[in-house]
């Protein structure tokens, strides 16, 4: 029998051989679509928001994942609205995700008390202990994992940057929605350590821009003081707000990433957005191909980044000290 003659008996064999089929049609099958569900506590159109879908969507395709092709992503935006994220985290669970990515402490929340089921991960979430979504950093124990935004501690940190920038500062406005972030995480540390730096710590609980207007000026009354504006979606909502606030009572302030201080802000200590988001995306990879959130222990922060607006700084009056300026990562001009 011929070379040729051989080759097309065996193709036929196998298109009519009961026993090949199975093996023919798994062949010819598509790659799956995975679906990946993300509960954005940001508005579509904020510079934030806008600034993560590229890196998450980048991040994944290194890993394998390419959008329209083995995998889909479902996006909803709670625009900062504390009531809006649970009826977001029942639309997108309705779709069937493979894994949910949640931004937020109130979207992990809503996402929760919806399934203990779907994999969840999270970034942007400073306190998952106390908000009841893991056991332990190291057992998250459920169907919830991810990163650490900043740990409680960093508010000496911001404390300590006000006072080195201003050494008259006397007082301090704690500024964040108790809605929105771990409000009484953030503040029992900064009442902490606000007595060793000689600052009277002032709690500002505020939900709109009214509120912040009116907390800012009423503040603002009183002489030597600053604000502390710690993490909470509900501040980055409304940063232009607070910065032009802070500019127009020449009060300094301390924000928790670049985003404010590239906007006019004066200075930030805080995590790289863009890394954390990556790192997201290495989890999410993981609990495509098969692992439990359960096993994925919660990754805590190991990079901080420190930016000046020295422009800023000359516009509220103040001199910024050579060595804060030779250890920030960035400076502004």
């Amino acid at each position: 029998m011929r070379r040729r003659e051989f080759i097309t008996l065996l193709g036929g064999a196998a298109a009519t051989s009961p026993i090949l089929w199975p093996l023919a049609a798994r062949a010819q099958q598509p790659t799956r679509m995975r679906r990946i569900g993300v509960l954005e506590g940001l508005a579509e159109d904020t510079e934030a928001a806008q600034a993560r879908r590229p890196v998450f969507r980048q991040a994944l395709e290194r890993l394998g994942w390419s959008e329209g092709r083995n995998v889909r992503i479902d996006y909803r935006f709670a625009a900062g609205i504390a009531d809006q994220h649970q009826p977001l985290a029942k639309e997108l669970l309705a779709l069937q995700p493979d894994v949910m990515l949640a931004t937020t402490t109130p979207a992990v929340a809503a996402l929760q008390r919806e399934s203990r089921a779907v994999p969840i991960v999270f970034y942007g979430v400073s306190d998952p202990i106390g908000s009841g979504f893991i056991a332990s950093l190291a057992r998250p124990g459920g169907n919830i994992t991810g990163l650490l935004n900043i740990e409680a501690s960093i508010t000496g940190k911001w404390l300590a940057m006000l006072k080195e920038i201003a050494p008259r500062l006397a007082r301090v406005a704690f500024m964040a929605n108790p809605k929105t972030t771990p409000y009484d995480y953030f503040l029992r540390a900064a009442e902490a350590a606000a007595p060793s730096l000689a600052i009277e710590l002032v709690p500002s609980r505020v939900e709109t821009a009214a509120d912040i207007e009116r907390a800012i000026e009423s503040f603002a009354r009183v002489p030597n003081g600053g604000l502390l504006v710690v993490p909470d979606t509900n501040n980055t909502v409304h940063l232009d707000l607070i910065i032009a606030l802070a500019a127009r009572h020449r009060l300094p302030a301390v924000y928790v990433n670049r985003q404010f201080v590239a906007a006019g802000g004066l200075m930030s200590y805080g995590l790289d957005n863009a890394d954390t988001v990556r790192q997201a995306a290495s989890y999410v990879d993981r609990i495509l191909r098969g692992d439990k959130p359960a096993d994925l222990p919660v990754q805590a922060p190991v990079k901080y980044q420190t930016v000046l607006n020295l422009k800023t700084a000359k516009a509220l009056g103040l001199t910024v000290p050579d060595l804060m300026i030779v250890r920030a990562d960035e400076v502004i001009e």
